[in-house]
């Protein structure tokens, strides 16, 4: 449209900046390309109509011109989030160079990679890492990966959330996700390693403390220190796994998914590791 900035001109004036730029020659290369097809489109497929005022100059055109652009993408390019979103991060740059700042369009969402599910032999490893470690640790990682507790719900536990006798034990879930309130079956693995902990907290407790995980100080376990002990544990294990994906269904042993419907949606089965005895058993030591 007459008076408008020629994009093909701004295109080079853009190449000629960025050449300057303290940035990879990958990154370089890549503003490049998309830059171009940016403004390739502004010269030859943009609706000028729609835009109504020139969007290398207007910013309301600015904003215009990159949803219409993230939509060609989309649609007559058939690009896939992560190439939409390093387009749009290549024309904000070029806004930039021309002083407007970065363009209002929404990014797209990038997909979510399901965590690989632990082996039989990982998770045989994981369980002997428990064994080695001390009764805290191998307490919150037992609850955590047989009960499918959050690390928010799991350091949120006190004392009176957990009630075992010799054959069942449930813990409860005051406020889960939604404020939600469950209650979770514990099977005789995890009652064995919960009762073991609940031993060595009546002598470090300090008086009045209600918390059923404490840290070093006595005071209720952080997440992030709960996740760190995770972390070590697993370690120990030759593993990476974090707290905040530990109670993944795809993450857990199939033995370990059970009873934890109200946590992962899964049906229930009437027992968990009937014959497991002791965490050694489950471990696969004699």
């Amino acid at each position: 449209m007459d008076g408008w900035r020629d994009p093909l001109q701004a295109l080079q004036a853009y190449e000629t900046w960025l050449a300057r730029q303290p940035l990879s020659s990958r990154t370089r290369g890549e503003y490049v390309r998309w830059v171009r097809l940016f403004c390739g489109w502004l010269a030859d497929g943009a609706d000028e109509r729609a835009l109504g005022a020139d969007p290398l100059v207007d910013l309301a055109a600015r904003d215009y011109a990159a949803r219409d652009f993230k939509r060609f993408l989309k649609s007559e390019r058939a690009l896939g989030p992560a190439s939409v979103n390093l387009a749009l991060a290549a024309v904000d740059h070029l806004y930039r160079q021309l002083g407007l700042g970065r363009a209002n369009v929404r990014r797209e969402a990038l997909p979510v990679a399901a965590p690989r599910a632990l082996s039989r032999d990982e998770q045989r490893a994981l369980l002997r890492a428990a064994e080695r470690a001390g009764a805290r640790d191998r307490a919150l990682v037992v609850l955590m990966l047989f009960a499918g507790l959050r690390i928010g719900e799991t350091v949120a536990l006190d004392s009176d959330d957990v009630t075992i006798s010799a054959r069942k034990g449930v813990v409860v879930i005051r406020s889960g996700k939604g404020d939600a309130y469950r209650e979770v079956a514990l099977n005789a693995l995890v009652r064995a390693v919960l009762e073991e902990w609940i031993r060595e907290r009546e002598g470090r407790a300090p008086d009045g403390e209600l918390a059923l995980f404490l840290s070093a100080k006595g005071a209720r376990i952080s997440p992030r220190a709960a996740d760190s002990a995770i972390r070590r544990v697993a370690g120990d294990a030759g593993l990476e796994l974090s707290a905040h994906v530990y109670a993944d269904p795809s993450v857990m042993p199939r033995s370990a998914r059970c009873r934890c419907s109200g946590r992962l949606g899964l049906r229930r089965s009437r027992h968990i590791h009937r014959s497991s005895r002791n965490l050694r058993s489950a471990s696969g030591g004699r």
